[in-house]
C-alpha cells in the first residue's frame, strides 16, 4: 500500500463567505485552496452552500443567481487540472429541473462527483423545504482511493424516523472511511454543546471519524461562530478550530489496519456570556462591513443600553467608525451627561451634545392648536424620543452612517420602546439580550473583551452607568420601574413565555405573581406590531423575534392561565387600556 493510501490531509476551510458575492467567495475557494497545496493536502473541504452564502433564502430561486452559482463551480472545477487539491465545496445546483442544496467535489479539472442534501430542516430560522428538493442518501464519493461520506448540516442531526433518513449508517454500510460534513450552523448559547453531542451520536453508530466543518460570519441576524472539530471513531476530540474567526487548518489522518486517525490543534472556546459577546460584535461587524456603510452612530444617554452597544462597536470596527452624540432634554440627569461624556472618552469615539429642547418646543407649539384642552400624557414623552430619532436618522442621512438602535430584548418584549424614536436604526447588536444579561455583559466587557476585539482594554463603561437605576429620563424621577416589574422578575417571566412556550398556569405555578404574569404576557402579544418594524439584530438565544418566534400581529387568542374573577377585573383594569397606553409609540 502506498504512503499517499495511510495518509490522508484534509483542509478544513472555516471561511466568511459573503452572501451573494460569487467571484468574492470563489476567490476565498482559490485562496484557501493554494494554502491546502503548500500543506500537501489531498482534499480542501468549505462549508455549506459556500459558494452562495448560507443561508440564501429567496435570493437561491433566482435562476440568475443559480447560474451564477453553477457556472463559478465549473470554472473552479477546470483549474483542479492542475494536479493539486481536491474541492468540496457547497452550492446550490439545479439537477432534472429540482434545485438542490449540494456539495460538488471537483477534481482531476472536472465535477466528480455531486452529493444532494436528504434532510431538509424546517424549524426554527431553517425554511429549506421550501427551497430545495430532498436529495437522495448516496454512498461516498472517492478522493485518492479514500472513501468520503459528505452529509450535509443537517443530514446528521436527526434520528432516522418516517421524515428522515440515516444518512451516515447509509454512508458506513456502503462503505465509507471518514465522514467530513460541511455545516452552515448558526450560533446559539451552549450550541457547541449540542453540536458536539450529536457528532458524538454519529460516531458511536458508525465508528467513523468525523469532521464538523462551520462557517464564521454574521449574516443579517444569524451569525456563525465556526467552531469547527474532528472526532475520532474511539470519541476523542482530534481537532478543535477557533470560534468566531476565520481558520485554514490541514489536518492529517494516519490509517491503522482499516481505521483513520487524526490529531490538531486543539482552540479553546469562549462559553456563556463571553460567547454571546463575542456574537453580537461578529454580528455587528460582519452587518456593518458587509452592507457598505463607513461606520455607525449611535445616541448615547448615559444608560447601559447605549453604553453596552457603544462598546460593542468599538469591539466590532474601531473607534474611528464610531460616532457618539448625547442628546439631552430638561430630564437627562447631569450625572447621565457626564457618565455619557466618560464612556465616550474612554472608548476614543467622536462625542458630541445636541440639546433637544429647543425642537421639542418647537413640536409642541406646532401640536398645541390640535391638543387644545387634552392633558399631558405618554405622547409628549415620545415627543422626545422621537426628536432624537430625528435628529439620529438625518445626521446618518448627511454622514452616511449607520445608526445603531440599542433597545434590549426585554424592551423589545414588552414594548417599552417608542417607534420612529429610539426603535430608530439600522442594526441592533443586543436585540437579544435580556436586561439582565446587559447588565452581565456591561461588567465583563469591563474585564474582558474578545480576541479581534479592536477596543481598548480594561474599564470602558464607567461603573455608575452599570449601577444606577435604569431609566429612560422621559419625565421626572422616572425609572424603569416605574412600569415595570424588578428586571429579574420580568426576564425570569419572559423566558419561561418566549423560550419555552410554558403556558401561564405553569409559570403561576412555578411561584411568580398570577397579576404580573398575567400582565407581561398582555404586553408581550400586544407589542407584536413593534417589533415587526424593530432594526434585525443579532440572534443569541434559543428563539429570538422575527426568525425563531413568528407570531401573527392581528391575533385575539389569548392563554388566560386559568384566572380568578377577581384577576380577570385587575386584567381589565390594568392591563388593557392602562398598558396600551403606558406603552404606545
Amino acid at each position: 500500500m502506498t504512503e499517499r493510501l495511510n495518509v490522508f490531509a484534509v483542509t478544513l476551510a472555516q471561511l466568511n463567505p459573503t452572501m451573494g458575492d460569487i467571484e468574492g467567495n470563489a476567490a476565498k475557494v482559490r485562496a484557501a485552496r493554494a494554502q491546502a497545496r503548500s500543506d500537501g493536502a489531498d482534499l480542501v473541504l468549505f462549508p455549506e452552500l459556500f459558494i452562495a452564502g448560507y443561508p440564501p433564502e429567496d435570493l437561491v430561486q433566482k435562476p440568475a443567481f443559480q447560474d451564477a452559482c453553477r457556472g463559478a463551480i465549473e470554472a473552479l472545477a477546470r483549474e483542479t487540472a492542475d494536479g493539486g487539491p481536491a474541492v468540496l465545496v457547497g452550492t446550490p445546483w439545479v439537477e432534472d429541473g429540482r434545485l438542490h442544496n449540494a456539495c460538488a467535489l471537483l477534481d482531476g479539472g472536472k465535477i466528480a462527483a455531486l452529493r444532494f442534501k436528504c434532510n431538509l430542516p424546517n424549524y426554527g430560522v431553517f425554511d429549506e423545504k421550501r427551497l430545495f428538493s430532498r436529495g437522495p442518501a448516496a454512498g461516498p464519493v472517492t478522493v485518492r482511493g479514500v472513501r468520503i461520506g459528505v452529509p450535509i448540516c443537517e443530514d446528521i442531526w436527526q434520528e432516522e424516523s418516517e421524515d428522515y433518513e440515516n444518512v451516515v449508517e447509509t454512508l458506513a454500510e456502503t462503505g465509507a472511511e471518514i465522514i467530513l460534513v460541511p455545516n452552515g450552523s448558526p450560533y446559539a448559547r451552549d450550541k457547541s454543546d449540542v453540536r458536539l453531542s450529536v457528532a458524538v451520536a454519529r460516531v458511536t453508530e458508525s465508528g467513523l471519524p468525523l469532521v464538523y466543518l462551520n462557517q464564521v460570519c454574521g449574516q443579517d441576524e444569524l451569525v456563525f461562530d465556526g467552531g469547527s472539530f474532528a472526532l475520532n471513531g474511539d470519541l476523542s476530540l482530534a481537532a478543535q478550530l477557533p470560534a468566531f474567526e476565520e481558520s485554514v487548518t490541514t489536518l492529517r489522518f494516519t490509517r491503522n489496519g482499516e481505521d483513520w486517525r487524526c490529531a490538531g490543534p486543539i482552540a479553546a472556546q469562549p462559553e456563556g456570556d463571553h460567547a454571546d459577546y463575542a456574537a453580537c460584535v461578529l454580528g455587528l461587524r460582519d452587518y456593518v462591513a458587509k452592507n457598505g456603510f463607513p461606520g455607525v452612530l449611535l445616541g448615547i444617554s448615559g444608560g447601559i443600553d447605549s453604553a453596552l452597544c457603544a462598546a460593542i462597536a468599538v469591539d466590532a470596527l474601531g473607534a474611528d467608525q464610531v460616532h457618539g452624540v448625547m442628546l439631552p432634554y430638561r430630564y437627562t440627569a447631569a450625572s447621565s451627561i457626564a457618565d455619557a461624556g466618560e464612556l465616550a472618552g474612554h472608548l476614543g469615539i467622536r462625542y458630541e451634545v445636541l440639546p433637544i429642547a429647543e425642537a421639542v418646543t418647537g413640536f409642541e407649539t406646532i401640536l398645541s392648536g390640535i391638543f387644545k384642552n387634552l392633558p399631558p400624557d405618554i405622547t409628549e414623552e415620545n415627543l422626545q424620543a422621537r426628536t432624537r430619532g430625528t435628529l439620529l436618522m438625518a445626521i446618518s442621512n448627511k454622514t452616511g452612517l449607520m445608526v445603531v438602535t440599542t433597545g434590549n430584548k426585554s424592551e423589545m418584549s414588552v414594548g417599552y420602546a417608542t417607534l420612529y424614536g429610539d426603535m430608530n436604526g439600522g442594526f441592533n447588536p443586543i436585540k437579544d439580550i435580556y436586561k439582565t444579561q446587559v447588565f452581565r455583559l456591561a461588567a465583563l466587557r469591563n474585564h474582558w473583551k474578545p480576541d479581534g476585539a479592536l477596543g481598548p482594554a480594561g474599564e470602558v463603561i464607567p461603573p455608575d452607568i452599570i449601577t444606577r437605576p435604569p431609566t429612560a429620563e422621559l419625565r421626572e424621577n422616572q425609572t424603569d420601574q416605574d412600569s415595570l416589574p424588578p428586571y429579574d422578575v420580568l426576564d425570569a417571566i419572559l423566558e419561561r413565555l418566549i423560550e419555552r412556550e410554558e403556558p401561564l398556569d405553569k409559570i403561576i405555578a412555578a411561584g411568580f405573581d398570577r397579576e404580573t404574569v398575567t400582565r407581561i404576557d398582555h404586553l408581550l402579544n400586544v407589542a407584536e406590531y413593534k417589533r415587526r418594524q424593530a432594526a434585525p439584530g443579532v440572534k443569541v438565544t434559543a428563539r429570538n423575534f422575527g426568525r425563531d418566534r413568528r407570531y401573527p400581529i392581528t391575533n385575539r387568542f389569548r392563554d388566560k392561565g386559568e384566572p380568578s374573577p377577581a384577576a380577570d377585573e385587575t386584567l381589565v383594569s390594568r392591563g388593557s387600556k392602562a398598558s396600551i397606553d403606558a406603552f404606545e409609540g
